[in-house]
């Protein structure tokens, strides 16, 4: 679908979205997925973010693309690329509110009134903007599972707190924490931002303004939609004390919005040259940094187990590569190592047997949408949880332990690819896949509660 040209008034009943996201890849993504299907449904879509040099699918400011035009928020800084991922949460933080208030403004003037601000987590303060100016209608997009908003939302609504310490209250911190719908789970598979050692930090304060803060007395609080889908969850959402719309997996079929398609590196006719479920494919996200010495042991572990593999290398280790990343770059016929590669167009692909991952939700999402089995590596926030998911609640993967070793990662891909559980493990994420498959297609779950949002949407125009 296209955009209007930028002077031309949109038709009178439709509505306008402005969707506001992190800027982080794993939020970005989801978020201009989401825009995309309410861009096929009529709707006038806008987004924007802070722009840097990080972020893939970022079009130029005025620019439409599939139904989704963009307007930047800030403008890229001169140090961007120097900007930790918390530097780059405070600078929006500062800076965004203001610079929100200002687009919502334009727009109005140029004709087009935002009906509809939609966040995701971090930047709880858009909403806050868009109650201030009248905006009629705001949402959240909550960028991981129903699981894990479950504990954020005990955890936020009814911790104490001493001396800047919130623990969820009445047990020890060796103990066990259950909560209705969740399994019982311990501290090392809880998100980080409810241990002790993070509380305080300036992810956990957006977390808590997010789910605490963001109210206003008399006011609704914000429609909560989720990436994933009502068969996945069913128990948590069940369970879960605020209403969610679950209305995912949200996916591209050609993952156009990270990269362009012809530049891949020749990943796909690489992996058009493999056999059927023969190759090993290892990503940990945008954000995660395993560090030079764990790089190293999976390119040995890699490297050992006789398999294809495709892996996906920050570009510092492509550039000033530790040794055995060399020798594995040097094997052209056994593996592949890229910078960035459409990981949705790689996981369906019929060459990929297993997927080395950090746990990130979206690649969660995006696994089980493919059907095919994991080794999760958690590193970070809510991937300690989506790992222990994956193992023992969907039955698709293994873990691997932390630090990884050579032999241990061969262990758990062997385990995965063709060990006892193999065929277990496939036919569990096949199942899955054909559920993802039926929640978003024409009358499931997801495409139900997309439907039952839009509707939301037009009587707030």
């Amino acid at each position: 679908m296209g955009c209007q040209v930028e002077a031309a008034m949109p038709p009178p009943a439709q509505p306008h979205i402005l969707l506001v996201s992190c800027p982080l890849q794993g939020h970005v993504n989801p978020l201009l997925r989401l825009g995309r299907r309410l861009a096929a449904k009529g709707l006038l879509v806008t987004f924007t973010t802070f722009r840097h040099a990080g972020l893939r699918g970022i079009h130029p400011d005025g620019a439409c693309a599939r139904g989704v035009r963009f307007h930047c928020l800030l403008r890229e800084r001169d140090d961007a690329d120097q900007m930790t991922p918390e530097d780059m949460l405070r600078y929006v933080l500062e800076a965004g509110p203001a610079a929100l208030a200002d687009l919502v403004r334009r727009q109005a003037d140029a004709g087009r009134p935002v009906s509809c601000v939609v966040n995701t987590t971090f930047v709880p303060w858009a909403l806050d903007v868009a109650r201030d100016m009248g905006v009629p209608c705001i949402a959240t997009l909550w960028t991981q599972s129903c699981a894990v908003l479950s504990l954020y939302h005990h955890f936020y609504n009814n911790s104490s707190s001493n001396d800047n310490t919130i623990t969820f209250p009445e047990a020890p911190e060796d103990a066990p924490v259950a909560l209705p719908g969740l399994p019982a789970m311990s501290m090392d598979e809880l998100p980080l931002m409810v241990r002790p050692e993070f509380a305080g930090n300036l992810w956990s304060q957006m977390l808590r303004a997010q789910l605490v803060d963001v109210k206003e007395e008399n006011a609704p609080s914000p429609l909560v939609l989720v990436n994933t889908f009502y068969e996945l969850e069913r128990v948590a959402i069940d369970a879960l004390p605020v209403a969610v719309v679950p209305l995912g997996p949200l996916l591209d079929d050609d993952d156009g919005e990270t990269g362009n398609d012809d530049d891949d590196e020749g990943v796909m006719t690489w992996l058009d040259a493999q056999p059927p479920r023969s190759v090993v494919y290892v990503a940990f996200g945008s954000l995660v940094d395993i560090g030079r010495d764990e790089t190293a042991a999976v390119a040995e572990g890699l490297a050992g187990a006789g398999r294809p593999f495709l892996w996906v290398v920050r570009d510092a280790y492509l550039l000033h590569p530790p040794e055995p990343v060399v020798a594995a770059s040097d094997d052209g016929h056994n593996g592949k190592i890229v910078a960035w590669c459409p990981q949705r167009r790689v996981l369906s692909h019929g060459a990929v047997g297993c997927f080395v991952t950090h746990c990130g939700w979206n690649s969660v999402v995006e696994a089980l949408a493919a059907g095919v089995p994991v080794v999760g590596y958690p590193w970070w926030s809510d991937q300690f949880t989506n790992a222990k998911f994956l193992v023992e609640e969907y039955g698709v993967g293994v873990r691997l332990p932390a630090p990884v070793k050579p032999d241990a990662l061969r262990a758990c891909v062997d385990m995965v690819m063709d060990g006892p559980e193999a065929a277990a493990l496939r036919a569990r994420a096949a199942t899955w896949k054909e559920e993802a498959a039926t929640a978003i297609a024409h009358g499931g779950s997801s495409h139900r509660s997309l439907h039952d949002f839009v509707d939301i949407l037009r009587t707030h125009v």
